[in-house]
């Protein structure tokens, strides 16, 4: 999918926030800020500090470039102002308050080209923008399953539909644990390294649950109970195996593996369902375990190590 923003939009957004002040080219307000183009290529960067040679899509002049230019010569300046305005930029915002020059107000004008004027610094103004359409123009997926926030990180429970999800997720919530999303939780990827899962505004704060129908949980357990979004670390896949199958998992290890989502691979735990088994303890003791593994220590390795150790002195 390709994920758009257009000037109008980023306007509306922060001409308060950033004291933005539309000078000219208010016809260019349809101009599109995007990861991709229409043919699937990506597109130059978002926003950034006046560069002529890898122009951004929003190109900021801030203190460093009002010097810049009036430090040229006349036929200099007028060329990089010509390039700034032929890549054709979704805007040029000047920070600082600073003078607008009028040859780039002309080429505003002649270009159609959106120019924002900001009393804001240019950094800030980047930092803030970014941040806006990182989130904006994320890789989206949609996921079946209950997200939800456990020993505080973020837990998916998938399976097949009627294996129990919402039953669990409920029993999680009552042990003090937060739902995200019910059903369709929304996942972004927010950095090379980082998906993170939210909840569609339909489905806020609600839990279904068969046979009791439609929960309003943040109603029943108050707001602590609902947490608005979490990075996705660990997947919690509920599943009815046979005999066999459950004899094939590893003893030690458990039944894990890496889940690709958005390019970045999340771990991903197996859990058999059948009778007698609590699930919600079972998913906080998954949770826990990993949140281990992370801090370094592995209870397999451990006990390998232990039992390596024991047999070496029994041989001795």
């Amino acid at each position: 999918m390709v994920h758009k923003v257009t000037t109008d939009a980023l306007y509306e957004i922060h001409k308060d926030k950033l004291g933005l002040e539309w000078i000219s080219g208010r016809e260019g307000g349809n101009r599109v800020i995007s990861t991709e183009d229409d043919l699937h290529r990506v597109r130059k960067s978002l926003i950034g500090h006046l560069n002529a040679i890898h122009p951004n899509q929003i190109q900021v002049l801030g203190q460093w470039e009002h010097k810049y230019l009036s430090s040229l010569g006349k036929n200099s300046y007028h060329d990089v102002i010509h390039q700034l305005f032929r890549n054709q930029p979704a805007a040029v915002i000047i920070s600082d308050n600073l003078n607008i020059q009028d040859a780039i107000l002309k080429q505003s004008t002649k270009t159609d080209t959106p120019l924002f004027l900001s009393p804001v610094s240019s950094r800030k103004l980047i930092n803030i923008v970014q941040y806006y359409l990182e989130n904006q123009l994320a890789e989206t997926s949609i996921l079946h399953g209950v997200f939800m926030e456990v020993h505080g990180l973020g837990v998916l429970l998938s399976g097949d539909s009627g294996i129990g999800k919402s039953e669990v997720a409920l029993e999680l919530i009552n042990r003090g644990h937060r739902l995200i999303a019910d059903d369709a939780p929304e996942f972004a990827r927010t950095a090379p390294d980082t998906v993170r899962g939210s909840c569609p505004e339909a489905l806020r704060d609600f839990l279904e649950v068969r046979g009791l129908g439609i929960l309003n949980i943040r109603e029943m357990y108050g707001d602590s109970a609902i947490k608005p979004s979490k990075n996705l670390r660990l997947i919690v896949h509920l599943s009815i195996m046979t005999e066999e199958q459950v004899h094939q998992i590893d003893r030690l290890q458990g039944s894990v593996q890496l889940y690709n989502l958005l390019d970045v691979e999340i771990q991903k735990v197996m859990l058999p369902v059948g009778p007698g088994r609590n699930l919600a303890v079972l998913i906080e003791a998954a949770t826990s375990q990993y949140i281990q593994i992370l801090s370094g220590y592995n209870a397999a390795e451990d006990f390998i190590k232990k039992q390596q150790k024991l047999l070496e002195s029994n041989e001795q």
